[in-house]
């Protein structure tokens, strides 16, 4: 765990961040503008980056900030009567923000119980999303189990995310999974699980259904040895959501700590312009968002980490011509 850094020292720290931010963009600045243009939009996700909000206030700090999406809050949508619906609508319009990812509400890791639990409430949470117009939901896979083996896993994931995909199908949503891919998360239980985008792939064919896809991760596709080609094998129907980080100096890649990342661009450690580029060569049109779990900008107000996070965000989109 990082040392606890109180609001002055992590100020501080933000901002030698954002000095790294855009002393690495200047290579990329410099670089040859790409022909194609992105599709895809900079996405407010709060408790990625240590923002606490409820819906609207996340709407108005997009906005303010320059992001063009925000994940939608499921709870609070299912909460909405259709007057406090059109409200959010009209409210999105004027500000020029619209929907990213929802966060799966079932919790598939668990025992059966749970399972069936959070699936029985799937319906009308689906429901409530579909009527506000949210059409993209993602979840992440765990890479690494201490009781079932990787087969017994993966049937279970099969089995319990085909039910989730289908209800959400019904709803008129894509699901993305998140593959994780440190070594040193996947190799620290008895039996190891999904961690890599092939893997995640069988996992896609197996569920069988043709609404689910991925969600890509910078952080995993470099942690996971992956490269360019991978990312062009696939197509935008094939990716619901994306995150945007990067990684740590002095680790090897074998060595990076899942939990330990840093801001876009903030060291150059993961080439997101190369990244950032085939995401824009296949036409990738939903949410980029950054989750680096970053102890000095979680410790921020949520001005301050939406800024910088807008800052960073920005930089990186720049590498491939903004």
């Amino acid at each position: 765990m990082m040392n606890t850094f109180n609001r002055r020292s992590a100020i501080k720290h933000a901002a030698s961040i954002g000095a790294g931010i855009w002393s690495a963009a200047n290579i990329g600045l410099a670089a040859p503008a790409f022909v194609a243009k992105r599709k895809f939009t900079m996405d407010l996700t709060p408790g990625a980056i240590g923002v606490n909000g409820n819906q609207t206030e996340v709407i108005e700090l997009a906005a303010k900030h320059g992001f063009e999406s925000v994940q939608p809050n499921s709870g609070y949508l299912t909460s909405l009567e259709d007057a406090g619906r059109k409200q959010l609508a009209a409210m999105m319009q004027d500000k020029g923000i619209v929907w990213g990812a929802a966060g799966l509400t079932v919790e598939f890791r668990k025992d059966e119980d749970t399972f069936k639990a959070g699936l029985k409430e799937l319906p009308a949470i689906a429901r409530a999303m579909q009527l506000a117009g949210v059409d993209r939901v993602s979840t992440w896979l765990m890479p690494r189990h201490d009781e079932l083996t990787y087969v017994d896993n993966f049937r279970q994931h099969a089995r319990r995310l085909r039910e989730c995909v289908k209800i959400l199908g019904d709803h008129g949503q894509r699901f993305g999974m998140e593959y994780v891919g440190p070594k040193t998360l996947w190799a620290s239980a008895r039996y190891s699980f999904i961690h890599s985008m092939a893997e995640t792939k069988n996992l896609i064919a197996e569920i069988g259904e043709d609404n689910v896809g991925f969600v890509l991760d910078s952080w995993h596709w470099y942690t996971a040895h992956e490269t360019v080609d991978d990312l062009m094998t696939l197509t935008n129907k094939d990716i619901v959501a994306c995150d945007l980080n990067d990684a740590p100096t002095g680790l090897e890649i074998d060595a990076q700590i899942d939990n330990q990342r840093e801001l876009p661009s903030a060291t150059g450690v993961i080439d997101l312009k190369a990244f950032l580029g085939a995401l824009v060569e296949i036409g990738y049109d939903g949410p980029v968002r950054s989750e680096p779990f970053n102890k000095p900008l979680n410790s921020l107000d949520n001005d301050p980490a939406c800024a910088a996070t807008s800052a960073a965000m920005k930089t990186a989109f720049a590498l491939v011509g903004g």
